[in-house]
């Protein structure tokens, strides 16, 4: 009865396409037929994958009714599924730079944006690249992109209007609300080729006039976004700071941190986790996958470790975040997060690729945080105005001792090691 059934599933959902087809075909003329019939194709395309992989039911004749409208995949997309700018279709140069970012190599201006209420914002910049040296801001909102409104372009059709050869100039207009209301301004910045170092700053941290509570040694370790190369990195730093270079403790510091690749999420969040949860994964009619951590892959003898957030904290460093609190591995300090709790997927199509939310993600003790974030153990607010006007210094490793969450988080390390050494001690 079951094999029935699916069998006319599918005969039901094949008919359905060749009536769409047909409909969308006597809306073409003769002269438009041969490229509209491969837009088409890849329309269908994505309308199949959306009707078995989207994580929450669609329907084939409101996907085609609104392509045969708008005419067009990002209409059908938008018009659709108006509350997730997650899913969107990437032609073939996307899709391209898609995997370049994944590997951590691009060119463009260095910086990660989102869509927030009706505005395309930067989520953070990269450090190190041109748009953090041209003081793009988290929270910022971009207006235009040489002069053409961003207000009815996709997420896709913006990054790639920032993106273009090395050396080349894009203008930004930016609006930046703030407490005496929204300053708006024009910025023009050089691209440049962005090699991203995920890990990308480690500090050891020693007693100083700087740091005059400190006690003992503790490594500060920077995860700017999770590409193919993190959770190497981060095992390397670790293996230097704490194995090689003795730190007491450990700050990570995932603040301004968009996300990126779920796999390196959770091979971070494996290093700190030897066995039991990391991660659960809800899909299509409540299924559910729980990731386990491998025993094998995590770190022994870790000393104490605090992680820093905020509210630019996004994605995967939400899974790690997430992860570390609830398996009680280390404390949060800082912001409530980003509150992204959607799970893409990217699949290759004949021409360029699509990438779908197929999921909604729990952390490892079972909470769903999109669109709420994760409350830190210890919330400690640092303003953008506070940020600006701290003194970052060279002699350690140009962070801030001016810096509250960096100093409540070695404050809780100073604790925390000393109780360790008590108890040895008893």
């Amino acid at each position: 009865m079951q094999r029935i059934r699916r069998t006319w599933l599918r005969l039901g959902f094949g008919a359905t396409l060749l009536f769409c087809v047909a409909a969308v075909a006597m809306h073409m003329t003769a002269a438009e037929e041969s490229a509209d019939l491969a837009k088409l194709r890849t329309a269908l395309e994505i309308v199949a994958i959306l009707k078995t992989e989207y994580f929450q039911p669609v329907d084939t004749l409101d996907l085609v009714g609104a392509y045969i409208r708008t005419g067009d995949i990002d209409g059908m997309l938008k018009e659709t599924l108006p509350d997730d700018p997650y899913t969107h279709y990437l032609n073939a140069d996307a899709y391209e730079r898609t995997r370049t970012n994944i590997e951590g190599s691009f060119a463009g201006i260095g910086i990660v944006v989102g869509i927030q209420g009706d505005y395309l914002t930067i989520v953070s910049p990269i450090d190190d690249t041109p748009g953090h040296r041209a003081g793009l801001r988290g929270g910022d909102r971009i207006i235009a992109v040489d002069g053409r409104s961003t207000h009815a372009l996709t997420l896709n059709e913006a990054v790639s209007m920032m993106r273009g050869p090395e050396g080349t100039i894009v203008r930004l207009t930016i609006e930046r609300p703030g407490a005496e209301g929204v300053e708006r301004f024009e910025v023009e910045i050089v691209r440049d080729v962005i090699e991203v170092n995920s890990v990308s700053k480690v500090v050891i941290l020693e007693p100083s006039e700087h740091f005059p509570y400190l006690e003992h040694r503790i490594a500060y370790i920077r995860i700017s976004n999770f590409t193919a190369r993190t959770a190497e990195e981060l095992l390397s730093a670790v293996r230097q700071a704490v194995y090689e270079e003795g730190a007491a403790g450990l700050v990570l510091d995932l603040r301004d941190n968009p996300g990126g690749v779920l796999q390196a999420a959770l091979q971070v969040a494996n290093l700190f986790i030897s066995d039991g949860p990391l991660l659960h994964v809800v899909g299509r009619n409540g299924a559910e996958v729980t990731y386990e951590a491998h025993p094998r892959s995590a770190l022994r003898n870790l000393p104490p470790v605090v992680a820093l957030v905020n509210q630019y904290s996004a994605s995967a460093s939400e899974i790690v975040s997430g992860a570390l609190q609830d398996r009680g591995v280390a404390v949060l300090v800082g912001e409530t997060t980003f509150g992204k709790g959607l799970v893409q997927t990217i699949y290759p199509l004949r021409e360029g690729a699509l990438s779908v939310t197929t999921n909604v993600y729990q952390t490892a003790g079972g909470r769903y945080i999109h669109e709420e974030g994760i409350v830190p153990d210890f919330e400690v607010p640092w303003t953008l105005e506070e940020r600006e006007s701290a003194v970052y210094l060279d002699e350690v490793g140009g962070l801030s001792p001016d810096d509250p969450q960096l100093r409540k988080a070695l404050e809780i390390l100073q604790s925390r090691v000393d109780e360790t050494e008590l108890a040895l001690a008893g």
